[in-house]
């Protein structure tokens, strides 16, 4: 059963934590981590790259700026938009569409489809990771390939925080997170107070 109405669906949820997971140094990190993605992969030059759940297009912009065809897909709007205006005043023509991970269905035919940033594995229901793991396939070129970016539970083990507090600007987001599936998942909590607003 497909939930709509969870955190993952919501529009107000994702402008919220837009600073947190979009700041300065993570968008200086792009570069970098589209350097590890082009070694990892070795695709050829020109190859026909997806970017779900692109977000506000760091990488997707990264790769265009490398000669690659990119299109990137995410759920909000809000960072299409972003990512469109930022690709456009640096000259690149990556094409970002609005779209559900779930739904998303191209014919196109990538060399590579990605999913970066720990974004694969929100679903309660994992019938729709699954669907999802189906549409990337169903993306891909014969020969394509597929990078999910997690976090493995050893890695995870050793840096989690039951809770934790992010500032950005008037922003406090704190966090409180519950292991559950023997480390196969994570379970987080989330109270946003800006000024006296909860």
């Amino acid at each position: 059963m497909t939930d709509r109405g969870s955190w993952h669906d919501q529009d107000a949820f994702w402008e919220l934590v837009e600073p947190m997971l979009f700041n300065t140094q993570r968008l200086e990190l792009a570069k970098e981590q589209v350097q590890q993605v082009e070694k990892l992969l070795q695709l050829p030059g020109g190859a026909r790259i997806l970017d779900l759940c692109c977000g506000v297009g760091r990488h997707s912009i990264e790769l265009a700026d490398l000669g690659y065809a990119v299109t990137g897909v995410d759920r909000t709007q809000r960072y299409i938009e972003q990512a469109r205006q930022t690709a456009l005043a640096r000259g690149l023509g990556p094409v970002f569409l609005v779209g559900d991970m779930r739904d998303y269905r191209s014919p196109d035919g990538y060399d590579a489809v990605l999913n970066m940033f720990g974004s694969f594995g929100y679903f309660a229901d994992e019938a729709d990771d699954r669907k999802v793991v189906a549409n990337m396939y169903e993306a891909l070129r014969p020969g394509g390939q597929v990078l999910i970016e997690t976090m493995g539970k050893e890695i995870l083990a050793r840096q989690f925080q039951e809770r934790n507090w992010h500032e950005v600007d008037d922003l406090l987001i704190l966090s409180e997170q519950k292991i559950t599936q023997n480390w196969g998942r994570v379970e987080t909590r989330w109270i946003a107070i800006r000024g006296t607003e909860r």
